[in-house]
């Protein structure tokens, strides 16, 4: 007869389910009633009596946790008892399969600082003994030696029964001081004090006399110096299966330049895992997350590009890297075989991938990816700029890239890189960048996006291109508004020239025939002007002529 309780969450699911303990071995089941479609779908779980390993009761989030130690399928978590099911459990797995269930507390100091020990399926942080938490192998994605005394740990966020619960963790660090010595062999003598191991830094390649007991002792130098964060860097990378081996990639491409994020890559893509190993840092991300495919040609005519737009992003600390963008040669050629069985590659890579490949690198990887993530490779469109090019040279606030209209989408390139679906423009609006001699042979794209999410402004664009890319934008059933056309259109509006025969009226001032004043009566002379400064000019006639014979005659000017 089987114990069954009811409401037990497997691997801290969202969904519960019934747990039943049988002489055949374990299982769980999801809840038949309530729960999304997806949840009920979920795959029960049943475990042999021959898989169990340990088994160990704690506190857990929603009350117990039953942790199940297995030979072969990792961790499993059964959360949700209550503390007096603890009594039922351990008599009915000591009576059913002889196998001890131990308690164990927690340590609830809060500290962040112990002991790490790589147990058989995950990576258990204790302090004074007590476990403060444990990472399954299993929901490690990464590690990395991001320095001499750090590790850093991510976690897989693409596995398939991965169901986030609000906010989570991606990404962990250790501090791991000191150095350790190991033999030529490999094994570590832990017991060298950090003491012995500076001097022999210090003292260099040779024999290093060490004091120990008052006695000289002659220290042999084959023995290999590491740091322990580098020693705990390959514990876990071999523990957690990390590491696949080289030999067991699909294809490899060597020394391949990034410029997001920068520097030189090996790259090694296995059958569902595409892994970068650069000098200092290495990334390893799913087929399931490379969402595009680019492969544009660089507008320098040397090189070409690739971009993958990757989702989730790749992390490295607090930088994420939504976009990964390669650069090869343009003319640079590789031939490569496909590390693929013959019998393999009949049934499952003929009609997506060659056995063979001897043609340009960014042709085979394009190939390959496309084979391999069943997603398409976007290459340029019909656009071509005045210089038969995929591209126009712009800005993006100070920094200088290339900007290609695609069919269905703009991408500027290199850093940052932006991709704008078509589907999310509102309206593009074509403006001059200012007045000035050098800004009037320039013009600003500006693109607006849909639902207020903001909008974007790619200037110092040549005005050369401004009629190819508008008449292209147009084509695309985008909404163009050139304001420099409407600003000339209003001013033409405001002075009345709807038509090219119409004059503009200027008023008075462009009149041609001079009009007559009735009012203004001319003179018959200039005689105040020569009374004024001529002193024989004869006396004009005016209303005062009377007054003017009583005065005496003027006196001659004597010299």
């Amino acid at each position: 007869m089987s114990t069954d309780f009811d409401r037990i969450y497997l691997n801290q699911s969202k969904s519960n389910g019934r747990f039943r303990i049988a002489d055949s071995g374990l299982g769980w089941k999801v809840s038949s009633s309530g729960g999304s479609s997806a949840n009920q779908q979920k795959a029960p779980l049943l475990l042999p009596v021959t898989e169990l390993a340990s088994v160990h009761w704690s506190r857990g989030c929603r009350g117990y946790e039953l942790k199940i130690n297995t030979k072969n399928e990792g961790v499993i978590q059964l959360d949700g008892f209550s503390q007096e099911d603890f009594n039922l459990i351990k008599n009915d797995f000591k009576r059913r399969f002889n196998v001890q269930v131990e308690q164990r507390d927690h340590s609830m100091r809060g500290w962040n600082w112990g002991k790490a020990d790589m147990a058989r399926n995950e990576m258990v942080f204790a302090l004074n003994g007590k476990p403060t938490f444990e990472i399954p192998y299993a929901h490690i994605n990464n590690t990395n030696l991001t320095s001499k005394t750090e590790v850093a740990i991510e976690f897989d966020l693409q596995r398939d029964d991965y169901e986030p619960a609000g906010d989570e963790i991606v990404e962990m660090r250790f501090y791991v001081p000191g150095i350790t010595v190991s033999d030529a062999d490999g094994e570590e003598d832990e017991e060298e004090s950090a003491t012995a191991d500076a001097k022999v830094k210090e003292e260099g390649e040779g024999e290093v006399e060490r004091e120990e007991d008052g006695e000289s002792q002659d220290v042999d130098m084959t023995k290999e110096e590491k740091t322990m964060a580098e020693a705990f860097y390959e514990e876990l990378k071999e523990k957690a299966d990390i590491g696949e081996v080289s030999g067991d990639a699909i294809v490899s491409f060597q020394d391949v330049f990034f410029t997001t994020p920068r520097g030189r890559y090996d790259i090694d893509i296995y059958k569902n895992s595409i892994r970068l190993r650069g000098k200092t840092y290495e990334y390893k991300l799913q087929h399931s997350q490379i969402q595009r495919i680019f492969s544009l040609p660089k507008a320098d005519d040397i090189h070409h590009l690739m971009v993958l737009s990757i989702d989730p992003p790749l992390r490295q600390g607090q930088t994420s890297y939504p976009f990964l963008v390669l650069q090869f040669q343009k003319d640079e050629e590789t031939e490569v075989q496909l590390n693929v069985a013959d019998e393999e590659f009949e049934t499952t890579y003929k009609d997506r991938l060659m056995k063979q490949y001897d043609a340009k690198t960014h042709v085979v990887l394009s190939h390959v990816l496309k084979g391999l993530t069943n997603k398409r490779v976007v290459v340029p469109g019909e656009y071509k700029s005045k210089f038969d090019q995929c591209a126009v040279s712009c800005s993006f606030k100070a920094n200088e890239g290339y900007l290609y209209p695609l069919d269905s989408a703009f991408l500027f390139l290199t850093k940052p890189t932006l991709y704008m679906p078509f589907s999310d423009v509102s309206i593009v609006n074509i403006s001059r960048a200012g007045q000035t001699t050098t800004s009037a042979r320039t013009f600003d794209l500006e693109v607006v996006l849909r639902s207020n999410r903001g909008k974007t402004t790619f200037a110092n664009i040549s005005k050369e291109e401004q009629q190819i890319l508008e008449t292209f934008l147009r084509s695309k059933n985008l909404r163009v508004k050139n304001e420099e056309k409407e600003v000339q259109q209003r001013l033409e509006n405001a002075l009345g020239s709807d038509s090219d025969d119409a004059d503009i009226n200027m008023g008075s001032a462009g009149e041609d025939d001079e009009s007559v004043d009735e009012d203004f009566q001319e003179s018959s002379g200039d005689d105040d002007v020569a009374e004024e400064f001529d002193s024989d000019a004869a006396v004009s006639n005016s209303d005062g002529e009377g007054e003017d014979a009583d005065r005496p005659a003027k006196k001659t000017k004597l010299e």
